[in-house]
């Protein structure tokens, strides 16, 4: 739409209807808009299917012409609200300090370091300089050798996840030969840095592999350390807590598996930890102090569904020996081990929780105290072995983001910086609680919400939920989510089953059979708060991303009278059609989550019954902005493409319903700090429009 002499279009495109259908377990399903998925899928080309997601684009430009303005209002005072000349706190990491900063104006950030014995400033890699001329960067594993010579790294440039992994003499600035296409995975440095072991994603976009490539040598001679046969499985590789052991994982949604390898020598036979159980999941590191034989520290979920952490030795690594017995109140989500100590995270009632306590005295535990009754806290970098203090991060809906040195010794935790809001941030105005709202099944389901302490009652609302894969939404804090405070929304997370936010039964409690618990949880706390008076019905906007785009759209189907406005961001919407492909990327990994309804007819049935693009129905639905991602391997474009297609056909009322396509970019939208802004000023003033918003926040 650059050119001024072409028209903006009248009306919204309608996509051409093309019968289709399939039958599974006796059972026909139909669906007219299957041609917008590229048959030539990962590459689309088709230039029917092109048109129509252009014609999409243009009709998005078109009818937020008139919000150009709030749009750009709202990007200045985002903006406003980031200090642009940044940097993290240095952390010691053996013979240096390093720190990421991002320069003024700088839509992506430089990482530096400096030796701890003094010296110049050294930059080790520029993403500014990496992203010149991309529509799309973003950078994905990054990794220092361990005698700090070299840097291992890889970039995607599309979006589209395939990273290619270069590696950098840090002495001369120059990039070695050996450039790794298609990794999906950390960097690995073994064998005295002399090789590196990644992950390839495979053709289906899946790391089926653990791999070795030797410094030097090409590709071709590279060593398939690990192969998995199972395609629901992934593949990832780490190292132990004092960098002995290389710690080869894989797994899907509900069962793991473990093997350990010298990384002195990484083509020994490996060690297996213990065989795969269906259900069981575990994560494994070692303590080796060198004077002693090596320690497994294992956490996993076989005795209690909340998990425990076990011991075993490494010449039995099976024989799994409680350390912390797992527990109904606390949900223990990991640890790390130190030299002298070690650190167990988790939750109670929904709240983080970090606790120190030590190898030679199993009852001693020092929980590490935070000042607010709702936050969101956890461990930041600790990368060496002998630790004297912890870097912790905290947050809460009204405390921007503090970093931390707790010391151990000490037990006192050190304020090194609070994050800095260059156009002013007053706390004292603001308020924050932790709600519980029954839901239809009397289960409470806890709600955290912020607003302007002189907020009008039954306001405008927010709502924001996701709900699956046990992934929590944490109470943090957010400059992007003032510009709807401040507006006078109050805004509301909730903490819906599927997530794991109460512990494991919560997300057991949102998946596979209960799944439909996650889309009521949601109704049900949106009818709560307009009970307890904090809103109306129609004064909700609401918004969620991928599976929380998947709620977007059961919301939308069976109550869409709540919804005042609803952003559903790479939505997860064409379920059933996705988990009856298993040739897709995600799909066999999927099916612990969702079901399989290629085998099970119960699981194609209920997936029918909730399946948003399945259930869209002749009714009225309220204002909805839906965004996709040309090159998204997980959400793929089609499926908010074939949804806003037949929502178009279906439903009865003139509100807005606007799709944008993002033609370069994958599952997170738009790449940098500021051009991810612009997407979320787009999506606020999506919301203000609707809701009837005045333009300018209080002050």
């Amino acid at each position: 739409m650059n050119d001024a002499t072409v028209k903006p279009p009248l009306n919204p495109p309608v996509a051409l209807k093309k019968p289709s259908s399939a039958t599974h377990h006796g059972i026909t399903v139909s669906d007219d808009y299957a041609w917008l998925r590229d048959q030539g899928y990962p590459t689309v080309d088709d230039p029917e299917i092109i048109a129509h997601l252009e014609a999409e684009n243009a009709w998005f430009e078109a009818a937020m012409a008139g919000q150009k303005d709030r749009i750009e209002a709202l990007f200045k005072e985002m903006r406003a609200r980031i200090k642009e000349a940044d940097k993290s706190v240095p952390q010691k990491d053996g013979n240096w300090l390093y720190w990421i900063e991002y320069e003024e104006g700088a839509e992506y950030k430089k990482w530096w370091r400096r030796p701890v014995a003094g010296g110049p400033d050294e930059l080790i890699l520029d993403e500014v300089a990496l992203a010149e001329g991309h529509e799309y960067f973003r950078l994905g594993a990054i990794s220092v050798s361990q005698d700090g010579s070299k840097l291992a790294y890889s970039v995607d440039d599309n979006g589209s996840e395939r990273f290619t992994a270069r590696i950098k003499d840090l002495a001369t600035g120059e990039l070695l030969g050996d450039e790794i296409p298609g990794t999906l995975s950390s960097l690995v440095w073994v064998a005295g840095d002399k090789g590196l072991v990644y992950s390839l994603a495979n053709e289906q976009w899946r790391t089926d592999n653990a791999r070795l490539h030797w410094l030097g040598r090409p590709l071709s001679e590279d060593v398939e350390l690990y192969h998995e046969d199972d395609e629901g499985f992934r593949v990832g590789a780490g190292l132990s807590a004092n960098d002995n052991w290389l710690v080869i994982s894989t797994s899907d949604h509900e069962t793991s598996e473990v093997r350990l390898v010298p990384v002195a020598d990484p083509l020994e036979e490996p060690v297996l930890v213990k065989a795969r159980q269906k259900g069981i999941e575990y994560e494994v590191d070692v303590y080796d102090d060198g004077a002693r034989e090596p320690t497994l520290f294992v956490l996993a979920n076989d005795t209690h569904e909340n998990f425990r952490l076990a011991t075993a030795p490494l010449a039995a690594p099976g024989d799994w020996t409680t350390l912390i017995e797992g527990s109904d109140a606390f949900y223990l989500t990991g640890f790390d081990l130190f030299r002298d100590f070690y650190v167990v995270e988790g939750r109670q009632a929904g709240l983080d929780t970090i606790e120190v306590r030590y190898y030679d005295d199993p009852a001693r535990v020092e929980p590490i105290a935070f000042p607010e009754a709702s936050y969101s806290a956890g461990l930041g970098d600790n990368p060496e072995w002998a630790m004297d203090k912890l870097r912790v991060g905290y947050e809460s809906m009204v405390s921007p983001a503090s970093t931390f040195d707790y010391h151990v010794g000490e037990r006192r935790l050190e304020l090194l910086k609070v994050q800095e809001i260059p156009s002013g941030y007053d706390a004292s105005l603001y308020a924050t609680e932790r709600l519980h709202i029954a839901a239809r099944d009397g289960t409470d389901i806890p709600v955290s919400i912020m607003y302007r302490k002189d907020r009008a009652k039954a306001g405008p609302l927010h709502l924001y939920g996701y709900g699956a894969y046990g992934i929590a939404i944490p109470p943090g804090f957010s400059t992007t989510r003032l510009s709807l405070v401040d507006r006078g929304f109050a805004y509301a997370i909730a903490h819906i089953r599927g997530g794991d936010d109460l512990g494991r039964a919560w997300y057991k409690a949102g998946k596979l059979e209960a799944r439909t618990n996650a889309f009521n949880d949601f109704v049900d706390v949106a009818r709560g708060l307009v009970e307890r008076g904090y809103t109306e019905e129609g004064r909700i906007s609401i918004s969620g991303g991928s599976a929380g785009g998947e709620l977007m759209g059961a919301v939308v189907n069976s109550d869409p009278e709540l919804w005042g406005a609803v952003v559903a961001h790479v939505p997860f919407v064409d379920v059933l059609a996705t988990m009856l492909d298993a040739s897709l990327p995600l799909t066999p990994g999927e099916w612990p989550e969702w079901g399989n309804p290629i085998e099970d007819r119960a699981a194609f049935e209920l997936i029918a019954s909730y399946s948003p693009y399945d259930n869209v129905k002749r009714q009225a639905y309220p204002p909805m902005l839906v965004t996709a991602g040309l090159n998204d391997p997980r959400v793929t474009y089609w499926e908010p493409a074939k949804w806003v297609a037949r929502l178009r056909e279906m439903k009865t009322d003139d509100n807005v319903l606007l799709l944008k396509t993002n033609m370069g970019a994958g599952h997170g939208g738009k790449s940098g700090r500021f051009e991810s802004l612009h997407e979320t000023a787009e999506e606020f003033a999506f919301i203000l429009w609707q809701m009837g918003i005045a333009e300018r926040p209080k002050v």
